[in-house]
């Protein structure tokens, strides 16, 4: 069980890879997770596409990763474009490949939905869906968390109490949004203990390996970026191969940070790039 892992004394070492979007690309990673496999992580997710489009990909790849790598795999699940109906067959297909856990999430709107079917979909929250796969199904629950908060949370007392919820609703360990300050998730565990959530929590780590990167990330995720990092990218963001470096560095410092400081477990954000990855944890693992 991975939440007997995290329960350990020992830091957790996990990686998060996506599927790929052309059929080439796809066909590619398989090598890639080979590649991932020989760095020892204690357990590997994949990510889901919008709405479910990359539905199949998820499950071929958790499959993969969980029975030719003998690695425990997470498939995320988003409950933006879900029915009831839809979800109960995706979980069935989980548990008959032998999928046993999931990273429940509530998703970004597809922009093919409509107002309609936006305001219309059977789970409105991540909560939702952890309280049904909880009742209904055998697999065990990874929820998402924000050190920062919620971009979409009016503070950061009522994103606690959501969080609250999903731990309540069945979640049995926690995955950080990426952050690149260590000061706010040592911050965020406080508050979280003193809330009553006392689940481990993986602290999710994104090399930062060039500027454009950084611009995404933080859009996509709403995270800050501290002075470090944003003087990282105005010395080394014009040179490529100085940023990849700078980046690499920056990451390893904050993860050796994280596991002096007792965290339950680093996943890393790959990117699907395995020599990046194995550079982190050739340096965080001695």
């Amino acid at each position: 069980m991975i939440s007997d892992l995290l329960n350990k004394t020992k830091t957790t070492i996990s990686f998060e890879v996506s599927p790929p979007k052309t059929e080439d690309e796809f066909q590619a990673m398989f090598g890639k997770l080979d590649t991932f496999a020989t760095l020892h992580p204690d357990f590997i997710s994949c990510t889901y596409g919008a709405g479910g489009s990359k539905a199949g990909k998820t499950v071929e790849i958790a499959s993969y990763i969980q029975h030719k790598l003998q690695i425990d795999a997470i498939a995320h699940m988003t409950c933006v474009g879900f029915k009831q109906a839809d979800l109960q067959k995706n979980c069935e297909l989980l548990e008959k490949e032998g999928i046993r856990y999931v990273m429940a999430l509530r998703g970004d709107r597809p922009q093919y939905m409509s107002d309609e079917q936006f305001n219309g979909r059977e789970f409105f929250y991540a909560s939702d869906m952890i309280r049904y796969l909880k009742a209904d199904t055998s697999l065990q629950i990874a929820g998402a968390c924000y050190p920062e908060k919620h971009y979409e949370a009016e503070s950061f007392e009522s994103d606690l109490l959501h969080l609250k919820e999903k731990v309540e609703a069945g979640a049995s360990f926690l995955i950080t949004q990426l952050f690149f300050d260590n000061e706010l998730f040592y911050r965020f565990k406080e508050r979280a203990a003193a809330c009553g959530i006392t689940v481990p929590i993986c602290a999710g780590i994104m090399p930062i390996t060039s500027a454009k990167q950084i611009g995404t990330s933080v859009t996509l995720s709403g995270s800050s970026v501290p002075k470090s990092m944003a003087d990282l990218i105005a010395n080394y963001g014009e040179n490529p191969d100085e940023m990849r470096k700078a980046g690499i560095d920056f990451a390893i410092r904050q993860i050796l940070d994280l596991k002096e400081h007792g965290v339950d477990g680093i996943h890393i954000y790959t990117m699907n790039r395995p020599k990046t990855t194995a550079q982190i944890v050739a340096q965080i693992t001695q």
